[in-house]
């Protein structure tokens, strides 16, 4: 897989999550939510923090403010890692696996990225109302933007049974994040290192152009 091969998929999948993300703020109130499936729906969310809403304010004697200024430059550092580590694999001719699984997440990490980076500048909030592109009151600045979330997959929403220990009598859904396409993009890109690891690094360039020809 090629330099060229490798930005169209990179281009797809971050179009596809910021087009995603742009319609539902610009259509969604903050909350709402449509039922597509008993198991599916679209709900919009914001987040101010990382994985699963974690902020590092729950964790350090930081300010929101402050831990969110933090967490997107630690972003900035973490997305050109993984874009010297895709330029690097590309140019030593990976196998065509970990090519494709670098540029999952590089996709995915970058869409995040732009929302934290310019989402705060350029939409107004979404509380009690649909949000105004490019508005004249935007909610934040520059590297406080939020990361919008919509994919939520209760697939499973049930009340634990009595008799099992500590948890009887509790709710339990399955799958209760909401995540958005980067998120997807990533989590592909590390499963499919985690399940072919041996397909994703055991290929020589040379293998790989037999194939490719």
């Amino acid at each position: 897989m090629n330099l060229k091969k490798s930005l169209l998929l990179i281009f797809t999948l971050l179009l596809i999550d910021q087009i995603s993300k742009i319609y539902i703020k610009t259509n969604f109130v903050l909350g709402e939510s449509v039922e597509v499936f008993s198991w599916f729906k679209v709900l919009f969310i914001e987040n101010e923090g990382a994985a699963w809403g974690a902020k590092l304010s729950d964790i350090l004697p930081v300010s929101d403010a402050t831990g969110k200024l933090i967490l997107t430059v630690f972003r900035l550092f973490a997305i050109t890692g993984i874009g010297y580590w895709l330029y690097d694999v590309i140019r030593k001719g990976a196998s065509n696996t970990l090519i494709i699984a670098v540029s999952c997440i590089f996709s995915g990490a970058l869409g995040n990225i732009l929302d934290s980076l310019f989402y705060g500048v350029i939409f107004n909030d979404s509380y009690n109302q649909v949000a105004t592109l490019f508005s004249n009151e935007p909610y934040g600045g520059f590297f406080y933007g939020k990361v919008v979330d919509m994919l939520y997959f209760p697939m499973v929403n049930t009340t634990l049974p009595e008799w099992i220990p500590y948890f009887g009598g509790d709710n339990f859904r399955f799958f209760e994040p909401v995540f958005n396409i980067a998120d997807t993009a990533i989590s592909t890109g590390v499963g499919i290192l985690l399940v072919f690891n041996k397909k994703a690094f055991g290929e020589n360039a040379e293998e790989n152009k037999k194939e490719e020809e």
